[in-house]
């Protein structure tokens, strides 16, 4: 885009800042703005009819989010939580088709991340459907790691607060699954836990869990 466009754009936004473990927007709330995520994470988490909550994915930095207008719908489909403080930028939904007609740029990129979201959403239906957990468990903490992960000297510290049970939520499966299998993998050196925290400290061997290549022990 042109500066002159974002200009535009940004003038017209407003922003806010969101504690953490405070709501962004709440499922099926009328979807009133929609937001460009500037600082922190973001985890976006849906709830079932049941009552259980299933963690859907993290949002980062540079990211838009509360997009139910480019899905066609008028209230959101999920609930985003902020897993850490953040700061975004927050538009009127009503502004979204005018920001789609006179900057084509917008529009075609938002649509890509739609795209890119449901090839996602496809690509963990596959997961869920045909691999094993520990593929699975190995699948999202490199997902993680792509998204946020940040070197240190005992690893790649996946860079917000992830607790055991999120990662059960993301992939399926039970708390008691997770903690047996990260507590093994620890033993292993594959990674090192703490308190809302996973560090991963042999990617490439995690990587071969993902793809079903590792010698079993």
């Amino acid at each position: 885009m042109a500066a002159t466009d974002l200009d535009r754009i940004v003038g017209q936004a407003r922003s806010l800042r969101i504690a953490r473990d405070q709501p962004v927007f709440e499922q099926e709330q009328e979807a009133h703005s929609f937001f460009l995520l500037l600082d922190g994470h973001v985890r976006v988490v849906k709830s079932t009819p049941d009552g259980q909550e299933v963690t859907v994915r993290y949002i980062s930095p540079g990211e838009l989010m509360g997009i139910a207008h480019a899905l066609g719908r008028a209230t959101y489909p999920a609930n985003a939580m902020a897993a850490v403080d953040c700061v975004a930028l927050a538009w009127p939904s009503r502004l979204w088709p005018h920001f789609a007609a006179d900057y084509p740029s917008f529009g075609a990129n938002t649509y890509k991340v739609v795209g890119s979201r449901l090839q996602e959403a496809h690509s963990r239906v596959i997961e869920l459907a045909t691999e094993q957990v520990e593929q699975r468990v190995a699948h999202a903490l490199l997902k993680l790691v792509n998204q946020a992960g940040r070197k240190t000297e005992e690893g790649i510290l996946i860079d917000f607060p992830i607790t055991r049970q999120n990662i059960a939520e993301m992939t399926g499966t039970t708390l008691f699954t997770v903690s047996r299998l990260l507590s093994a993998w620890e033993d292993l050196n594959l990674v090192k836990g703490g308190r809302q925290k996973v560090t991963v400290v042999a990617p490439h061997q995690l990587l071969l869990i993902a793809e079903g290549r590792a010698r079993k022990s």
